[in-house]
């Protein structure tokens, strides 16, 4: 019996459609648009799939493809999935489809006839050429590109996906932006994310160096992390600290972990909200999802080493995207600078290896992804219907949209982790995860809870309550498509703020295998006690 190579199927899907949509005749643009959407629901399809066959009991990486690629490099084509990055391939494949049907329209040019009449955002270049087959197959490859480094057990052939998803999403920001700065901000999201590539490309050679002076060389990623595990790598500490800080790099700006972070909020504002989305919500999370496989379990004695440096500056990027959202103006620039807080949480769970920690990350990961895309898109189709993301250009909306506004509050109160709701248990995992071994640094990171709630709630009240302000009394309620996207999205996360059994019961086993690889174990809870005169008995 022949059986389905599942992962090859996952990656090169999207990847097929991508190219088929880019070759239809330019009359096509209906039909390209839905034929790229059923593309997206076969990956989906094909990502429950792999998920319903997972056995969280079996063996660490399941669903195994191996073929040569480049043998004289000791490249090959080889993949597998553990728990962690199932659920984040089943997340990536149910956004997109989402994703899709939110923007709808992006892909039409301004003055385009059949585009929807609704205010749009000045932007300067007039307007431009930019077919929906475009539009639509960037996000199917992006999607391709995300998948297979998902997937991968090949240093090398990551590496190869990790970079190239940056082309297609350039083209996304820079040529399908609204903002009047769109040119601006994807050459700077495309310079800061080449050169974090260019020093892991470094790293990259460097671990082929070190294999191929220690036996022959590979980038077979479980050969590698079994060797380092067994000690018989042999290599010096200060190589594999250098080659882990080359890893870092790419992934701390991918991700971003502050002081990186400088590329993410003009990328995100001056894109259209479901290419932002994509970024943050999809492409951001390969670079967390980076730190947990490829940073701890290849370097887990430099990890460790760097482990308080790291938590520090989680800390600062969880407390600074908090404070920083407070004072903005403009409504996607607030949600977006919120995400660098969310990111200082995943990273800050990631790197204090805790089970708690790194389970709650993991879970944080997938309930990022979701209350993003919910409160970013509602944000955007507000926007879209008001012609500006000012802040005080609204008001009243509540009264004029009642759906609009409710189901923007059930997104914000998930995203200052409202209890009930899905990012709170993750989030209190992290907290959990963190105070068992920094005990300062959880204390640090719960202030967060109550920035958030300070930066959410105003921006509810002054954009949805009150009376209506002049302008937004045309403001449309939300359309069935618009619906079809918001809805799925505010079932998962009161369902996951209720019951997360089932996306745990996936990720535990793996975190567990993630923290034998890498020989740590849960500390006990330490709490200060005691005077200067010694501890209170």
């Amino acid at each position: 019996m022949v059986s389905v190579p599942w992962l090859s199927l996952l990656w090169l899907l999207p990847l097929a459609g991508a190219v088929l949509v880019i070759v239809m005749p330019p009359g096509w643009r209906q039909f390209a648009k839905w034929f790229g959407l059923a593309v997206a629901v076969g990956v989906l399809a094909v990502s429950i799939v792999i998920t319903a066959g997972f056995d969280t009991t079996g063996a660490p990486y399941q669903f195994t493809e191996s073929h040569s690629w480049i043998p004289a490099f000791g490249a090959g084509y080889t993949l597998g999935v553990d728990g962690i990055a199932v659920v984040l391939v089943l997340l990536t494949a149910g956004l997109v489809p989402l994703l899709m049907l939110a923007g709808w329209n992006d892909g039409e040019d301004a003055d385009d006839p059949l585009r929807p009449a609704a205010p749009r955002l000045r932007s300067s270049g007039g307007s431009r050429s930019r077919g929906p087959h475009g539009y639509v197959a960037l996000t199917l490859t992006v999607e391709s590109m995300v998948l297979i480094s998902l997937v991968s057990l090949d240093v090398l052939l990551f590496y190869v996906f990790f970079e190239a998803m940056l082309i297609p999403m350039y083209f996304m920001i820079g040529g399908f932006g609204e903002g009047a700065h769109r040119s601006r901000a994807a050459v700077k999201f495309l310079l800061y994310n080449l050169f974090g590539g260019l020093i892991m490309l470094a790293a990259v050679i460097g671990l082929y160096v070190v294999t191929a002076q220690h036996g022959s060389g590979t980038f077979d990623f479980r050969s590698i992390v079994s060797a380092v595990s067994s000690g018989s790598l042999g290599v010096d500490p200060v190589v594999l600290k250098a080659l882990f800080l080359g890893f870092m790099f790419a992934f701390a700006i991918k991700a971003p972990l502050w002081p990186f972070h400088r590329w993410l909020p003009d990328a995100a504002v001056e894109s259209t909200p479901a290419t932002a989305v994509l970024m943050m919500a999809v492409m951001d999370k390969v670079g967390t999802f980076g730190m947990l496989r490829y940073c701890l379990q290849l370097f887990p004695d430099a990890s460790t080493y760097f482990r308080p440096l790291i938590v520090v500056l989680s800390v600062i990027g969880v407390v600074y995207g908090a404070v920083v959202a407070i004072g903005q103006t403009d409504i996607m620039r607030l949600i977006a600078y919120t995400s660098i807080s969310h990111f200082g949480f995943i990273i800050l769970g990631i790197f204090v290896m805790t089970s708690q920690g790194q389970s709650g990350s993991t879970l944080y990961m997938v309930n990022h992804g979701l209350s993003t895309a919910a409160v970013f898109l509602i944000a955007g189709f507000l926007v879209s219907r008001r012609g500006t993301r000012s802040i005080s250009a609204f008001g009243g909306v509540q009264k004029v949209a009642p759906v609009l506004a409710g189901t923007f509050l059930v997104a914000a109160l998930a995203t200052l982790s409202l209890p009930g709701l899905a990012p709170f248990i993750s989030e209190f995992l992290v907290l959990i995860g963190t105070f068992n071994r920094y005990w300062l640094a959880a204390a640090f990171g719960a202030t967060a809870l109550v920035l958030s709630s300070v930066y959410m709630l105003w921006l509810y009240q002054r954009v949805m309550t009150g009376l209506v302000h002049e302008g937004n009394e045309k403001i449309r309620d939300l359309v069935p498509r618009e619906l079809v996207v918001v809805a799925p999205l505010i079932a998962l996360l009161v369902l996951l703020g209720f019951y997360p059994k089932p996306v745990l019961d996936i990720i535990n086993p793996a975190v567990g295998h993630t923290m034998t690889t890498i020989r740590q174990h849960d500390p006990a809870p330490r709490v200060p006690t005691g005077t200067a005169e010694g501890p209170h008995r």
